[in-house]
């Protein structure tokens, strides 16, 4: 099962990554992301609040270390952090620098994880390590021309953004998955409005724009939220990796819907990344 959802979450990831990033070809991808966060964090309340209607716990945050609030507030202004220097660094057109790094996000908490005393087989082991250099090369590594300062230090910044983020979510979600993924949004759009009073506009998005911006929020709030419920369902390692096949899902979507030219090591990253998948089904 948490293999599964792991799998769903970077379904969902990819898809909403896609659709935010043709967006932000037309608007600010600051606007896009805060817009859609927004709507992220009123799913995530409408949920809440529907659920105990029907007998489902409210879970009263506290300021506890052990609970899900502060680590939903900390994923929220990490994964904030993770975003803004990743599109700061594909600012600069270096994409095939920027996403590989960002895309080792996952070895901060696979690192915790194993801290922690986790361990998979060694087939499993296997499964991860294969799927994470697929993940790698499906990013289109690219080094020709050298390794640029700039987007290096932003693809760096952004890993331990992503990765930090990816950390807490599985803190608080041994609490709640549910009341950590909308904490997560709480900190995460408090820093967006802040963002749009300081410059006096929410993106100039005409309504049509909306029902988008409204699928691209939920997308992403269900694909934390199922990511989450993964690493209470088996190895948190494998959840996360599993949770971190997401690029392979954008560059599928934009070589099918935009004509994007996949380069070579893309493909062998995707075929690599579903060798591991395989590997770790079988351990």
């Amino acid at each position: 099962m948490g293999s599964l959802l792991g799998l769903l979450s970077s379904l969902l990831w990819g898809t909403a990554d896609y659709l935010a990033g043709n967006l932000s070809k037309k608007y600010r991808a600051l606007a896009v992301t805060g817009v859609s966060q927004f709507f992220g964090l009123l799913f995530g309340v409408s949920v809440i609040l529907i659920g105990t209607q029907f007998g489902s716990p409210f879970i009263r945050p506290t300021l506890e270390w052990d609970g899900y609030f502060v680590a939903g507030v900390i994923a929220g202004i990490s994964g904030f952090i993770g975003l803004l220097a990743f599109y700061s660094g594909l600012a600069t057109g270096r994409m095939g620098v920027v996403s590989p790094i960002s895309s080792l996000s996952v070895l901060i908490p696979l690192s915790v994880a194993y801290a922690q005393g986790e361990r998979a087989s060694g087939i499993q082991t296997i499964g991860i390590t294969v799927a994470l250099l697929g993940a790698f090369l499906a990013s289109g590594p690219e080094i020709k021309g050298g390794l640029p300062v700039k987007p290096l230090i932003f693809a760096v910044i952004a890993a331990f953004g992503f990765g930090g983020a990816l950390t807490f979510i599985a803190i608080g979600a041994k609490i709640d998955s549910m009341h950590t993924m909308t904490s997560m949004r709480v900190a995460s759009v408090a820093i967006c409005i802040l963002i749009a009073i300081a410059f006096r506009t929410i993106g100039g998005f005409p309504v049509k724009m909306f029902p988008l911006l409204i699928f691209i929020g939920i997308a992403d709030f269900l694909a934390n939220f199922l990511l989450g419920v993964a690493t209470t369902k088996g190895l948190v390692s494998i959840a996360l990796v599993l949770g971190s096949l997401f690029p392979i899902v954008t560059a599928l979507l934009a070589f099918k819907f935009l004509n994007e030219r996949l380069h070579k090591v893309q493909y062998l990253g995707i075929f690599f990344a579903i060798l591991g998948v395989c590997f770790i089904a079988a351990g």
